[in-house]
């Protein structure tokens, strides 16, 4: 166990409260001879995580191979009641059964980053389902009103006279609990949750405990280039993406995001980095800085080869202008199960690419992303009456496909 104090753990954070509060927290653990608890809290809303939550779960990591235990809590319970951080709505609460599903997979794509042999999970519902109506009055009866709107996105809300739910003000005390059941040393979250954790610590030094510091990772900005990642608002790049996916969508991030992506999302060392970032400043083509990163991305979730492929992949399939220097998938028209006469051009692109809805396969359409034999169709009502042999379908910018009839 590495209970000394050391720069690493504090490197790249964004938000340290106390200020030395980690040094302090070493030092108590040291003197216990024992290692600190490190919370991450998780509500499954969403079934895939995505580069802005490896942010905070590389630091989780750090703690790790530091010898120190790592707690995640899932909050099957509190995602049931939504935590509205950086909104100025209402999130929907969601049914269990979803939240159970959702947790699954959060679970699995933890180990993408973490030796989750070594990770304590808990499930919030454990203490939540059992607690008594007394106790949680005597619970929320530990913090004021006037602390709960010092919170930005519920002051916005107070202000401008749009509804604010009870419910939704407890999600940060329900949270803070979370701490107090775990004895929690040290919490991990974005810079979003700076407000949550330190309720926390809060509720565990008026239960006379030691409070738990905040350790707040920066917000990792989505393609938009303006708002944080987030799958809600579609500019997320998830863990789980294909590799050739993966790469693509970094190499569609504005520019102006570069160092934010080389600093937060790559395994450079801090020479490597501090390189590219002088080439870049030396008048380097950012798209060369980009495919860096990219490269290093893929190989970091996925593996050499793949970002190799990936790297490939994007120099002939979207780099190049040419449609006859594409490399199109060979597909047989009987894998899709769709027929051959009369087929519309949505039913016959999400057999394609099932993962894109309808919905989202209709705006293509009439955005122009979507091609037949070279001939660009904006109308979302297209029928092929017949497939032909060797129809060529491109979608989007990455799916070059060759339907095979015979």
């Amino acid at each position: 166990m590495d209970t000394e104090p050391h720069n690493h753990l504090e490197e790249g954070t964004a938000i340290i409260v106390p200020e030395n509060g980690l040094n302090e927290k070493l030092n108590l653990a040291q003197q216990a001879q024992r290692p600190l608890v490190v919370k991450l809290g998780f509500d499954p809303t969403a079934p895939d995580l995505h580069l802005g939550h490896a942010v905070v779960l590389k630091k989780l990591r750090q703690f790790q191979e530091a010898g120190h235990q790592v707690v995640v809590i899932i909050g099957d319970f509190t995602a049931q009641i939504g935590d509205p951080t950086g909104k100025n709505k209402a999130r929907p609460p969601l049914e269990k059964q979803q939240v159970e599903e959702n947790a699954k997979t959060y679970l699995a794509q933890l180990s993408k980053i973490l030796d989750i042999s070594k990770v304590q999970i808990k499930f919030n519902s454990e203490w939540f389902d059992q607690m008594h109506l007394v106790e949680m009055i005597r619970l929320i009866s530990q913090i004021t009103l006037a602390q709960i709107l010092e919170r930005n996105d519920f002051r916005q809300r107070y202000d401008s006279r749009s509804p604010i739910a009870l419910h939704e003000m407890m999600y940060p005390i329900l949270q803070g609990y979370d701490s107090l059941m775990i004895d929690a040393d040290v919490e991990i979250g974005g810079t979003d949750q700076l407000f949550n954790i330190m309720i926390g610590r809060n509720i565990q030094e008026t239960r006379r405990r030691i409070g738990q510091i905040a350790l707040c990772m920066p917000l990792l900005r989505g393609r938009d280039g303006t708002e944080k990642m987030s799958k809600s608002q579609g500019n997320h790049i998830g863990l789980l993406e294909s590799p050739k996916d993966m790469y693509g969508k970094i190499m569609s991030i504005p520019d102006a995001l570069l160092l934010e992506y080389l600093d937060l999302t790559t395994s450079f060392t801090t020479e490597e980095k501090g390189k590219l970032k002088q080439s870049l400043q030396g008048g380097e083509n950012p798209m060369t800085i980009k495919k860096a990163i990219a490269f290093n991305v893929v190989k970091q979730y996925h593996s050499h080869e793949a970002g190799e492929e990936a790297e490939h992949f994007f120099i002939t399939q979207v780099q190049s202008r040419g449609l006859d220097s594409k490399e199109f998938q060979v597909i047989s028209l009987d894998s899709l199960n769709i027929g051959s006469q009369d087929v519309s051009l949505i039913d016959l692109c999400h057999a394609l690419e099932p993962d894109r809805s309808k919905n989202r396969i209709r705006d293509m359409i009439k955005s122009g992303a979507i091609s037949v034999n070279d001939d660009k169709i904006v109308d979302e009502r297209h029928v092929l009456s017949t497939l032909q042999d060797k129809t060529r379908i491109k979608i989007g910018k990455r799916g070059y496909y060759e339907i095979l009839v015979k």
